[in-house]
C-alpha cells in the first residue's frame, strides 16, 4: 500500500472513531435526559454520609460499585466519638480509599461556657483543614442542647459564634449547618407525613419536640439560621438536610432567594420532595428547575438509619444492597416520570424526569462548586 493510501486510512479510521465516540457521547444528549442504565457511569457525589465505624466502610465499598464520591461528616453528638477521633478515623479511610471520600471536620461545644473555647475551636478548625478537611459540619445540638451558664439555649445567631464564621468566611470555607429539625417533629406521631420520620421519632422520643414543649420551637430554630445568614452574607452555607424546610419548596424558595450564599444538602429528605409531589409534582419539578445551582445530592447514610435498624439488618451484602438500592431509587426520581412508590412515602408519585445539565449539578457539580475540596481531593 502506498504512503499516501496509509495516510489517508490512517486518517479514515481516525475520524471513524471520533464519530463513534460522539455517538456514543450525544446518546444522552439528543434525548436530553438520562436514563436508568446510566446510573453506573455517571461520576456522582453523596455529600453527607456518615463513616464511623469498620463496618460503615461497606458504603465506600458499595459507593466504588456505584461511581459515587462520598463526603463523610463527622458530628459533635453528646453520645457519639469525640471529635478527635472522628477526624482520625476519617483521615484513615481516607488513606484507605484515596479518591473516594473525603470528609467534613466538626467542632467540640464541650468547653463553650469557657474564656478559652473560641481559641481551642479556632485551633481545632485550622489542624482539621491542615489535615485535608473539606467543609465542617455544626450540629442540631445548637438551639436544642447547649446552653449558657443561665441556663437559656444558645442558638446559631449567638455572638460567641460570629469568629468562628468569619475564620470561615475569610478562607472560602463552607459551613454544613443542621440547624432545627423536620417540622414533623413538632407534630404527634400520626400526623407526621413521611415514614422515615415517624420511625426514627419513635426510636427517639428524646428529640421529639412534640413531647417536650419546653424545647424552642421549629421557628425558634429557623428563624435564628436566617438571622446567621443575614449577619453573614458572604458565608458559604450549606443548610443540610434541605436547610429544615423539608416539608415546602416554596418556604425553601423563599429562604434561596433571599439568601445567595445559601445551598441545601438533600440527605435524608428526599423523601418529603416525593411527599410533595403526589399532589404537585410540577411545583416540585419547577423548583429543581430554578434552583438547579444551589442543591445537592445527599442521602444521610449511616448504619445507625431508623430504616436499617428497625429491619434488623447487619449482613454486610444486605448493608451494601440497601445503599445501592437508595441511591437507585433517587436516581429513578429525579431522572425518569415513572410512577414510583417507595418505603418511605405513603401514596405513588411520578419521578420529576430532571434534563441532563440538571442531574449532572445535583449530583456532582454543584458539590465541587459549594465545596471546592471535593474537586480538588477527587479528581
Amino acid at each position: 500500500m502506498s504512503k499516501p493510501a496509509i495516510c489517508s486510512l490512517i486518517l479514515n479510521t481516525f475520524f471513524l472513531l471520533l464519530l463513534l465516540q460522539g455517538c456514543s457521547q450525544k446518546r444522552i444528549s439528543r434525548t436530553g435526559y438520562y436514563s436508568m442504565d446510566d446510573f453506573g457511569s455517571i461520576k456522582k457525589y453523596d455529600t453527607h454520609v456518615h463513616i464511623r465505624e469498620e463496618t460503615d466502610t461497606l458504603f465506600i465499598q458499595q459507593a466504588q460499585q456505584d461511581n459515587f464520591v462520598l463526603l463523610n461528616i463527622n458530628v459533635n453528638s453528646s453520645t457519639g466519638k469525640p471529635v478527635h477521633e472522628q477526624q482520625a478515623f476519617a483521615l484513615k479511610q481516607i488513606k484507605a480509599y484515596p479518591n473516594q471520600i473525603a470528609y467534613a471536620t466538626t467542632i467540640s461545644l464541650k468547653n463553650w461556657n469557657s474564656e478559652n473555647w473560641e481559641k481551642e475551636t479556632l485551633d481545632y478548625l485550622k489542624d482539621s483543614f491542615s489535615k485535608g478537611a473539606v467543609a465542617v459540619k455544626l450540629w442540631k445540638n445548637i438551639g436544642l442542647e447547649l446552653k449558657d451558664t443561665n441556663g437559656e439555649f444558645v442558638m446559631i445567631d449567638h455572638p460567641r459564634f460570629d469568629p468562628i464564621l468569619s475564620y470561615l468566611t475569610k478562607n472560602n470555607i463552607p459551613l454544613i449547618g443542621h440547624i432545627g429539625e423536620p417540622k414533623n417533629t413538632w407534630l404527634p406521631l400520626t400526623e407526621m407525613t413521611v415514614h422515615g420520620d415517624r420511625d426514627y421519632f419513635t426510636e427517639h422520643p428524646q428529640q421529639h419536640m412534640y413531647l417536650h414543649p419546653e424545647f424552642p420551637s421549629y421557628m425558634d430554630l429557623i428563624n435564628a439560621r436566617d438571622r446567621m445568614l443575614e449577619k453573614h452574607p458572604d458565608l458559604k452555607f450549606i443548610g443540610a438536610h434541605l436547610g429544615s424546610l423539608e416539608w415546602s419548596v416554596d418556604e425553601l424558595a423563599i429562604r434561596l432567594d433571599k439568601y445567595p450564599n445559601m445551598a441545601v444538602d438533600m440527605a435524608e429528605r428526599i423523601s418529603h420532595l416525593q411527599y410533595q409531589s403526589i399532589t404537585e409534582r410540577q411545583k416540585v419539578h419547577d423548583f429543581f428547575l430554578k434552583y438547579q445551582d444551589r442543591l445537592l445530592y445527599a442521602t444521610d447514610l449511616r448504619l445507625t438509619a431508623a430504616d436499617l435498624v428497625l429491619k434488623g439488618v447487619t449482613d454486610p451484602a444486605d448493608i451494601q444492597q440497601h445503599a445501592h438500592e437508595v441511591w437507585l431509587r433517587h436516581w429513578q426520581f429525579f431522572t425518569t416520570d415513572q410512577s414510583m412508590r417507595v418505603p418511605k412515602v405513603e401514596g405513588e408519585f411520578r419521578g420529576l424526569k430532571l434534563p441532563t445539565e440538571v442531574i449532572d449539578k445535583i449530583y456532582r457539580e454543584n458539590a465541587e462548586r459549594w465545596i471546592p475540596g471535593l474537586a480538588k481531593n477527587n479528581k
